[in-house]
């Protein structure tokens, strides 16, 4: 699903590379252009990052989400079930971005800048303007241009993008499930239980509306966090300022189709995947519950048997 994330970045990108992309906001004409100047290999540009950055969210969000979703239950039961589930998203989310953002920042600016030769072609006689090469090699550049803080441009539009949007994931789940499982039978504990395939139907309508109704916040992120060190936005609100006045409300929503076809899929094997993970975790922490729990009753049983020998 690179690609489609690559097509989405450059479509709202507003301007950071060719031009003849910049003007169009349809998903099929940049793919056209981006093959046609950069190749397959521009589709995967920025991959190893957008990986690294991945996986470690995933870690961080899925397992952080339990933990904060028991402790709200424990320590303020009187919140509904939509609004602990939303703050535990939120939290899973935040904590997440510490990783998350870097590598966020390294995979856009690789996804926008092409080919060497176009870039090059564009580039030249801009002061401190780098190609970026590898993973390490735009890591080093960033730093060495913008400091450590540059690994972090945008940290703040990120977790505004991403509270809403994990916050809204986790809440258009639960409540998907919890409609799923009203017309089950709760005394079945095999029937009542959401399927593999329910998880991956749900997971993928949850990413696909949060991803959608979150657009403008991403659009926003990306235009803070490609501008590299030219600034040409000063923050958050000037950034929005000017999409608004450059290109309208529809501003807000380009790139919200390659969004929703990347979160939809990306969300139906996480949810299913992870779901499937709890599970056997759940099974197996509990048959050794059992094995514990019947090994003791034996224990507790010896003495009885050796008495009762013993008095023979």
């Amino acid at each position: 699903m690179h690609p489609v994330d690559t097509v989405k970045t450059r479509m709202q990108s507003g301007g950071s590379f060719l031009s003849n992309i910049q003007e169009s906001t349809k998903l099929s004409e940049v793919l056209k252009v981006v093959l046609k100047h950069d190749g397959y290999r521009g589709l995967y540009r920025g991959l190893p990052a957008g990986m690294a950055g991945s996986f470690a969210t995933g870690a961080t969000y899925f397992g952080l989400i339990e933990l904060t979703k028991a402790w709200i239950t424990e320590t303020r039961p009187d919140l509904s079930g939509p609004v602990s589930h939303f703050c535990a998203g939120a939290v899973g989310d935040t904590l997440g971005s510490v990783i998350y953002v870097p590598c966020e920042i390294i995979k856009q600016r690789m996804q926008i800048q092409g080919s060497l030769q176009n870039w090059e072609g564009k580039m030249a006689g801009i002061p401190n303007a780098h190609y970026y090469r590898s993973f390490a090699h735009a890591a080093r550049c960033i730093v060495r241009e913008e400091g450590y803080r540059g690994l972090f441009t945008g940290f703040g539009s990120t977790i505004g993008r991403d509270i809403p949007f994990a916050g809204l994931l986790i809440v258009f789940y639960e409540g998907l499930a919890k409609a799923v499982k009203s017309g089950k039978d709760p005394t079945n504990a095999k029937e009542f239980a959401i399927t593999g395939f329910e998880d991956l139907v749900l997971g993928g309508l949850a990413g696909g509306s949060s991803a959608f109704l979150t657009t403008p916040l991403d659009i926003i992120k990306t235009r803070l966090q490609v501008q590299g060190s030219s600034k040409r936005y000063k923050g958050w609100c000037d950034a929005m300022t000017s999409i608004w006045k450059d290109d309208g409300f529809m501003g807000f929503w380009k790139g919200s189709l390659p969004r929703v076809i990347w979160y939809l899929p990306a969300c139906a094997v996480t949810f299913m995947s992870w779901q499937a993970l709890r599970n056997v975790f759940i099974k197996r922490t509990t048959d050794q519950e059992m094995n514990s729990s019947s090994l003791e009753s034996s224990l507790d049983s010896l003495p009885t048997v050796v008495h009762s020998s013993q008095a023979r």
